[in-house]
């Protein structure tokens, strides 16, 4: 029987006193194509703008186009967390039955080739509380993946300080399995001092003699536009001009595959609809040779598609246009560019001094015997790092 203390009605200070409950946490684990409503995409918007980590691919004007281009069966879907009742992160996910060439399973984020960052949509201040959440989630719904494995993942800031916290807390097998330093814009300096600094005086006279040979062929003009004004023309043309090149030979330009056409189209113009697009133009009597089209996501920018005239390779219109984006610096909302450009790049690296770490992380999920026979599978493909290189 209860005593007289244990029945005695809670007072209302101690009503007051009592804790609130927690907010609740949840995954949903979504098809894609349930985004194209309307409401759904104002939820997704609202995360993109308050995400720890800007990253435009996982944007709901980008991502949605990508399905669509590379993902008509539905195979991947978006893994929501909710946190109190709202969208609070995002990550898009496929089963994958193969690790490369090794018919291993796995969950992994899904990527494509015109997808320059894998970090999920992650709401300030609530990372740990999405990892903690997405492991518990693959934990239980691993099915036949040995593990999760998350490319292009920024191996600094908030968003990767957090898991690096949860992994060890969890004492969760991990492992850094590949990792590359990608060029990066970020600098106190102003425009004009960054250039002066990164560059020789002797590269620095180059390309003003440069400069000076393309106007002597012509009016030579920088155009640079955040609006929508002539985007389709704009399009066409970057589509035209990178076609005309060595990606065009090679069949990995844009226009070479209906898919990433049209992926190109509409992401421009979802960028420009969400006050996300510059785009920068070089031209020669009114005809562009040389073009660059970003996505503003402040603090961060990135530097998405360039292209250029490869007839006026001798005058380096690509640098000399890489000359003229050096004005993101002083752009007031953005403290970096993220060059997503291929590590060692032979231009921009030469340009842009700061690196960004960049790389792919896989992750032990599910129970005692999967765990052992993943960290079998680290072991193997880390060779002489056994343990693993924990994040």
């Amino acid at each position: 029987m209860a005593s007289k203390a244990e029945r005695a009605p809670v007072s209302a200070t101690q009503q007051q006193a009592a804790p609130a409950p927690l907010p609740a946490a949840s995954i949903r684990v979504q098809d894609w194509r349930l985004f194209e409503d309307p409401e759904a995409r104002l939820a997704w918007d609202a995360l993109a703008r308050c995400a720890a980590e800007p990253n435009p691919f996982f944007e709901s004007w980008y991502l949605l186009p990508a399905l669509r281009a590379h993902d008509a069966d539905g195979r991947a879907h978006l893994l929501c967390f909710e946190y109190d009742g709202e969208l609070a992160g995002l990550l898009p996910l496929r089963r994958e039955p193969k690790y490369y060439r090794w018919p291993i399973p796995q969950l992994t984020t899904w990527i494509h080739g015109n997808c320059f960052l894998g970090a999920p949509l992650v709401a300030a201040g609530l990372e740990r509380a999405f990892w903690r959440a997405l492991l518990d989630w693959a934990d239980r719904s691993a099915g036949l993946a040995l593990f999760l494995h998350l490319p292009s993942v920024p191996l600094e800031g908030a968003l990767y300080a957090a898991l690096a916290d949860v992994l060890a807390q969890q004492g969760r097998t991990a492992g850094l399995v590949h990792a590359e330093q990608r060029a990066m814009l970020c600098s106190d300096l102003p425009a004009e001092a960054y250039f002066e600094a990164s560059m020789s005086g002797k590269k620095r006279k180059e390309l003003r003699r440069q400069f000076a040979r393309l106007s002597d062929l012509g009016e030579v003009r920088i155009e640079r536009t955040t609006s929508d004004e002539h985007l389709g023309r704009w399009i066409d043309d970057f589509l035209a001009l990178e076609h005309s090149g060595w990606k065009g030979g090679a069949g990995s330009a844009l226009a070479s595959h209906q898919s990433t056409t049209r992926l190109f189209r509409e992401a421009l113009s979802g960028a420009v609809s969400h006050d996300r697009l510059e785009r920068l133009t070089l031209t020669l009597d009114d005809e562009p040779i040389a073009m660059l089209a970003s996505f503003v996501t402040p603090p961060g920018a990135f530097s998405f598609k360039t292209a250029f005239d490869e007839r006026y390779a001798r005058y380096s219109p690509g640098v000399l246009l890489q000359r003229e984006n050096l004005a993101m610096l002083d752009h007031p909302e953005v403290r970096w560019t993220d060059s997503c450009a291929a590590a060692d790049h032979p231009m921009i690296d030469h340009i842009w001094r700061e690196r960004r770490a960049i790389g792919r992380l896989s992750i032990a999920i599910g129970g005692t015997l999967r765990r052992a026979l993943f960290r079998q599978l680290l072991k193997a493909e880390l060779g002489r790092n056994p343990s693993g290189v924990t994040p």
